[in-house]
């Protein structure tokens, strides 16, 4: 995730970020054949990685992906080219970018994010002999397995440790885009704070809506609509925004008391963010890594996955972070809570 001043238009350095950013900025049409993750070991699996906007160095979904695929190339040997989206991005730039990966003799090319699912779909049947991965959203193809999550579960975890935490009664939730999956989010954050608390104030904020996609890398947007909930007394505000979340992250940190809830990765744990620590509860982690590398090491294997592969609550595929002890007070009713999903006792709404 970047930090609240808006750097769409830069590549934020390694040091400032204290994380491996070589994709940053990259479109279909730019890459960097400096860097290791594009130049790789020879004789191994050549991964490519289409990233989402933000790409890698976004401290969150993009970077989860990565890790994935960082993680394959070490067990694996081979070789990485990463190229990211842009906000301003057509459905033919997608398109273009997939099939630069699949001509290149790519195999699996993994997109990341909802957005590539009519590219893939496109792209999938035009290279038969490619392994396609497809990241939050599901297209059918013998040579294609859409890779999908559990987030409301995770979500209503979030929602159940808002409740618990608030002193205010009253929380938020800022959603990137307004999009299907991100109404995943939503609803299961509602329905976490409203089965713990009914009586409890949630506030929704998109940053973006359609296909405008600049609220996944928009840190100001995340700051302003996370001050004016915290202005208007949440003080719990959870963030599905991708890099924007960074902002709502300050913002929080600048009230005392207040808490962020961070997405996609444990964003107590990120170095980038490791100055805002002391104000991040937990945060929702959806392990697309675990995702990115299973469909990896299947290519690896000569039995690629295909079809639907869903990772829930139950299989490890989210999880709410316990990073910073913060949770221990209310772990006992987490876990209760966590049960009953697993058990089917509760059944989390997929739209507000």
């Amino acid at each position: 995730m970047r930090r609240v001043a808006k750097l769409s238009a830069a590549c934020l350095a390694t040091a400032a970020l204290a994380l491996s950013a070589t994709a940053c900025g990259k479109t279909s049409s730019q890459e960097d054949s400096s860097s290791p993750s594009s130049s790789g070991g020879k004789g191994g699996i050549k991964i490519g990685l289409a990233y989402d906007v933000g790409g890698r160095g976004d401290r969150s979904f993009n970077d989860s992906a990565a890790r994935g695929a960082d993680k394959a190339e070490k067990q694996f040997g081979g070789s990485i080219k990463e190229l990211t989206a842009k906000t301003s991005d057509t459905p033919a730039d997608r398109v273009q970018r997939l099939t630069d990966l699949a001509q290149a003799g790519y195999s699996p090319i993994i997109a990341v994010g909802y957005t590539y699912a009519p590219a893939v779909q496109q792209v999938a049947k035009q290279f038969p002999k490619t392994s396609f991965g497809l990241i939050d959203s599901v297209v059918d193809g013998k040579n294609v397995n859409s890779i999908t999550f559990t987030e409301e579960q995770g979500s209503y975890l979030a929602g159940v440790a808002a409740a618990l935490k608030t002193k205010k009664d009253h929380v938020g939730f800022i959603g990137g885009v307004d999009s299907p999956l991100i109404k995943k989010f939503q609803a299961g954050y509602v329905q976490g704070v409203h089965d713990t608390n009914a009586k409890i104030k949630v506030d929704v904020q998109y940053l973006s809506h359609g296909t405008d996609t600049s609220g996944f890398s928009s840190p100001d947007k995340g700051q302003q609509a996370a001050q004016g909930m915290l202005d208007n007394g949440a003080d719990v505000v959870y963030s599905a925004a991708g890099s924007s979340g960074t902002g709502a992250i300050e913002a929080v940190n600048g009230v005392k008391g207040a808490w962020a809830i961070g997405v996609d990765s444990d964003q107590y744990n990120i170095p980038g963010l490791a100055k805002y620590k002391s104000s991040i509860l937990t945060s929702v982690v959806k392990n697309v890594d675990v995702g990115v590398f299973d469909f990896i090491q299947s290519v690896k294997n000569g039995k690629p996955l295909a079809g639907n592969n869903v990772y829930s609550l139950a299989k490890g595929g989210v999880s709410l972070a316990t990073s910073g002890g913060f949770l221990k007070d209310i772990q006992p009713k987490l876990d209760a809570a966590k049960q009953k999903i697993v058990d089917g006792k509760i059944k989390v709404k997929t739209t507000p």
